[in-house]
C-alpha cells in the first residue's frame, strides 16, 4: 500500500511538472515567471493596459504588473528617466521633444500597436446636440476663443452657456485633437477644466447643463446613457464614432492608433517579454474586456512584427 501511494504521489508530481512545462498558446508565458513591471502612460489606454494586466497576472501569479495613468507626456517624462518599463501612449513619442530625451538617459525602445480609438465629443444630455463640423470645433477650441455658447458660432445652434471640459496638456488626446482640429499640436483656449483622468471629464459633462468635452471614445462608450454623442463633420457628412467606423478611419479626423512602448532594456527580462507577447496575442479579447476598439488583421500583423524586432534587439 505504501508502495501503491508513493508512486501515485510521484506520479502526480510528473503530471504536475509537464503540465506548467506545456506551451502556452496565448502567448501568457510559464507560472515560473516573477518580477515586477511598471506601466504608465495615457489615461486612454489605462483600461486596455490594466486589463491585460489583470489576466496575465492570473496566469502568472509571480508577475506584478502596476499601471499609471499620468497621461501620454507625463508617461513619457518617466518612461526615458528609466522609471518605467512600458510607456502607453494615444500618439506617437515626439520625436523633437521626447525622442532626444529617452536617447540621451540611454533607453531605447519599440512602438507597438495594441488598439485603436476615436476621440468623442460629448455633451451634457440637456444640451441637445447632434453635429459640428471641423471648423465650428475650430471656432469653440481654438486659442483665444471667446465663445461662450454655441449660438455664437451658429444661430441654429444652442444658446446654453457653456463649461468647457477637456484633457490637460501632458495628455496625448489633447496633442491629437489640438493637432486635427486647431492645425497645430498644443495650440488651444485655456479656459476650459482639464483633467488627465477621463473619468473626471466624464463627471463634469454629465453634472453641468452647458457641459460639453471631448476624451477617448471608450470612456464615452462606458457613460453613453450618461451623455449625448455629438457627430463630427469634415466635409464628408456627419459621422458618430463608432467602432466600426474608427476601425476603418470612417469617423475623420479624429480617429488614431494606440501604443504601447516597452523599452529594449525591460524586453529582455522574461517575464515582459512573456507580458507584451500575451497583450500582442491576445489583444482582440483585452480590448473588448477594456471597451476599446480591436486593430484590424493587418494592424496586429504588424504589431506582431514590430515586437518581434524589438525583442531581437533586446536579445
Amino acid at each position: 500500500m505504501r508502495k501503491l501511494l508513493a508512486f501515485a504521489a510521484v506520479g502526480a508530481l510528473a503530471l504536475g511538472a509537464a503540465a506548467c512545462g506545456s506551451d502556452d498558446d496565448d502567448g501568457g508565458g510559464g507560472s515560473d515567471l516573477s518580477g515586477t513591471i511598471k506601466i504608465d502612460g495615457s489615461s486612454t489606454v489605462g483600461p486596455f493596459a490594466q486589463a491585460a494586466a489583470e489576466r496575465f497576472q492570473g496566469e502568472n501569479p509571480g508577475v506584478r504588473v502596476t499601471v499609471g495613468t499620468s497621461g501620454t507626456g507625463g508617461g513619457f517624462e518617466k518612461f526615458c528617466a528609466g522609471e518605467t518599463d512600458i510607456s502607453d501612449a494615444s500618439r506617437p513619442i515626439k520625436p523633437d521633444e521626447e525622442a532626444p530625451v529617452c536617447e540621451k538617459k540611454g533607453v531605447t525602445y519599440q512602438e507597438v500597436q495594441i488598439a485603436n480609438d476615436g476621440i468623442a465629443v460629448v455633451t451634457n444630455k440637456s444640451l441637445k446636440l447632434d453635429c459640428l463640423t471641423v471648423d465650428q470645433l475650430k471656432e469653440l477650441w481654438n486659442k483665444g476663443s471667446k465663445v461662450k455658447s454655441l449660438s455664437e458660432i451658429d444661430s441654429k445652434l444652442p444658446g446654453t452657456k457653456l463649461r468647457l471640459y477637456g484633457p490637460g496638456t501632458d495628455s496625448g488626446t489633447f496633442d491629437f485633437f489640438t493637432d486635427e482640429i486647431n492645425g497645430e499640436e498644443g495650440v488651444s483656449r485655456t479656459d476650459y477644466q482639464p483633467s488627465e483622468d477621463d473619468n473626471v471629464l466624464v463627471q463634469g459633462v454629465e453634472g453641468s447643463s452647458g457641459g460639453l468635452g471631448y476624451f477617448g471614445f471608450s470612456y464615452y462608450e462606458g457613460n453613453a446613457s450618461k451623455l449625448n454623442l455629438v457627430g463630427i463633420d469634415d466635409g464628408s457628412g456627419c459621422v458618430k464614432p463608432s467602432a466600426a467606423d474608427i476601425k476603418t478611419g470612417k469617423y475623420k479626423p479624429l480617429s488614431r492608433p494606440l501604443f504601447m512602448y516597452p523599452s529594449e532594456k525591460a524586453l529582455a527580462r522574461p517575464e515582459v517579454k512573456a507580458f507584451m507577447d500575451f497583450v500582442v496575442a491576445n489583444s482582440e479579447s483585452i480590448a473588448k474586456d477594456a471597451q476599446i476598439v480591436a486593430m484590424t488583421s493587418s494592424q496586429t500583423a504588424k504589431a506582431k512584427k514590430a515586437l518581434k524586432a524589438g525583442e531581437a534587439k533586446a536579445g
